[in-house]
């Protein structure tokens, strides 16, 4: 099957401004619900579960990419981008009518399903409709937009949530998931060829089996049942089943949903396994620091926002230039020096404590935007660099599955290693004081601390102590995330040498076309 797009110049600056709110709307609502997550805590209670909105978006998401890449490959982009947007902007709606931590983490299944679709197929769809000579600009632009709309998304976010509501983080997205819609829906002219190719849905069932395993033993093992517990034990078994059939279709599957054949190609392998390892490292940060700045430092939702700022600005100087720098140095030129100060950045982290001051806070965080911005952009062009044009759909969205597993298995991961090092200091602390604990506030859920106007009512002596708990558990999961973001430093070495052909690449856009 041959993939042709007849997009008109006319009306192609019209599809190249859908993809970017696509991106702007889907990467704003996670930038967005990270800021606002501690007021939301403080509302509904569950720090014990705030993760689940986070990874619970992330696994629908990250099961959904690699299956509906493969079927815009099959099929084409457009059919698959459209039901994206329609499932996201419905996941967005019920996630303003949650009651609870349980009920929204279940409806932000429905936005990652969504996002699921969205995302790797916006990136296809930008590859496939630009000319060659503006890729290396448009991918600068395209992750510049993450870093963007991760600066409007916490502002916004932090803004209506102090001043309006919570629940209109999610409503946002309405009115730009439908501008969205209606510039891909009536000016993107897909023409293709179908070929009848079988769907591998016995992968895609063990995929998703295999996933859901495995997030959830992670999630309640050592909450909800012990990790010797037959339930967990089960859940890893389960991941194990899943995961070996998984591979076994994969590697018999005449059209795989991941194809092992493409990570013969070192380019590709490396850019997918610093991806997933950045990933993991990045979403530390971006969670994290919120929580420390109401929770430690007695910040509201706009000054946690404000904090996140600075290293969205970042992400995006290193995102544009990395773009702009494709077609002049090769992809691992790029990425070594970015590696190396995002590694830099989370083990400045690591030395934060009550006393630090918000401007060496944004100091820190400048440092770790600017480390994992070229990720976006470059990584995004060297995965798909070696294939033709009915690979990249399922180039792209193994990449983005593989960044979304990564920050997925960060956050389920530091989220336990973090909630176990706080009730470790929070007992040490506190035993033989003979102090007691203020009401609403236990060593399991401390949300009272996300909240400013319950943290005047706690003695200060008792005050200071849980602070103290909650900052050493925090840095604690810095160091945790120093380890992920230098193996990806590491593996930076291992790219080839390759950048972007402007020619080549010239060549067969006009073969396509």
């Amino acid at each position: 099957m041959s993939t042709k797009i007849s997009t008109k110049p006319k009306s192609s600056g019209v599809v190249i401004a859908g993809l970017l709110l696509a991106i702007l709307m889907a990467s704003m609502d996670n930038t967005i619900v990270a800021t606002s997550m501690g007021t939301i805590i403080g509302e509904m209670g569950g720090l014990d579960k705030f993760v689940w909105v986070t990874s619970a978006y992330m696994v629908a998401e990250m099961a959904g990419m690699p299956i509906f890449g493969k079927l815009s490959d099959m099929y084409g982009r457009k059919r698959f981008f459209v039901f994206g947007i329609i499932v996201f902007m419905i996941g967005s709606i019920m996630c303003g009518t949650a009651d609870s931590i349980v009920e929204l983490s279940l409806y932000r299944v429905i936005q990652g399903i969504g996002g699921g679709a969205l995302i790797p197929i916006t990136f296809t769809i930008m590859f496939d409709a630009v000319p060659p000579q503006d890729r290396g600009k448009l991918g600068g632009l395209f992750g510049a937009v993450f870093g963007m709309s991760s600066i409007f998304g916490p502002l916004l976010g932090a803004y209506i949530t102090d001043y309006i509501g919570w629940e209109w983080i999610f409503y946002i997205n309405l009115p730009l998931g439908l501008l969205s819609f209606a510039m891909i829906a009536f000016f993107y002219k897909e023409s293709h060829e179908h070929s009848k190719q079988p769907i591998d849905w016995f992968g895609a069932v063990t995929l998703i089996g295999a996933i859901v395993c495995l997030i959830f033993a992670l999630e309640l093992g050592g909450k909800e049942y012990a990790w010797s517990s037959g339930q967990i034990l089960g859940l890893f078994a389960g991941f194990a089943a899943f995961g070996i059939a998984f591979l076994f279709i994969e590697a018999r599957a005449a059209e795989p949903i991941i194809s092992f054949s493409m990570f013969k190609n070192r380019l590709y392998a490396s850019s997918n396994l610093i991806a997933m390892l950045s990933g993991a490292a990045f979403i530390t940060a971006s969670v994290y620091i919120p929580i420390f700045i109401q929770g430690v430092l007695g910040g509201s939702a706009t000054n946690s926002g404000l904090v996140l700022l600075p290293m969205m600005l970042g992400s995006v100087v290193t995102a544009t230039g990395g773009g702009f720098l494709l077609t002049k140095l090769p992809y691992r030129s790029i990425m070594l020096p970015t590696l190396l100060i995002l590694v830099v950045g989370l083990a400045l982290l690591t030395t934060l404590s009550p006393d630090s001051s918000r401007v060496t806070v944004t100091a820190y965080m400048v440092l770790v935007g600017l480390g994992i911005g070229a990720s976006f952009s470059v990584l995004s062009n060297a995965a798909i660099h070696s294939f033709s044009a009915k690979q990249r759909g399922a180039a792209s969205s193994t990449l983005n599955f593989l960044r979304s597993l990564g920050m997925t298995l960060g956050i389920t991961i530091f989220g336990i290693l973090q909630s176990h090092a706080l009730t470790r200091k929070l007992s040490d602390s506190f035993a033989g004081t003979g102090q007691t604990v203020p009401e609403g506030l236990d060593f399991s859920d401390p949300h009272a601390l996300l909240n400013p106007a319950v943290r005047q009512n706690i003695p200060g002596d008792v005050l200071d102590k849980v602070t103290e708990g909650l900052s050493s558990s925090i840095t604690f999961t810095f160091a945790i995330g120093v380890i992920p973001a230098a193996l990806a430093f590491v593996s930076a070495w291992i790219m080839s040498k390759e950048r972007m052909d402007p020619a080549a690449e010239e060549a067969e856009y006009a073969a396509s076309h």
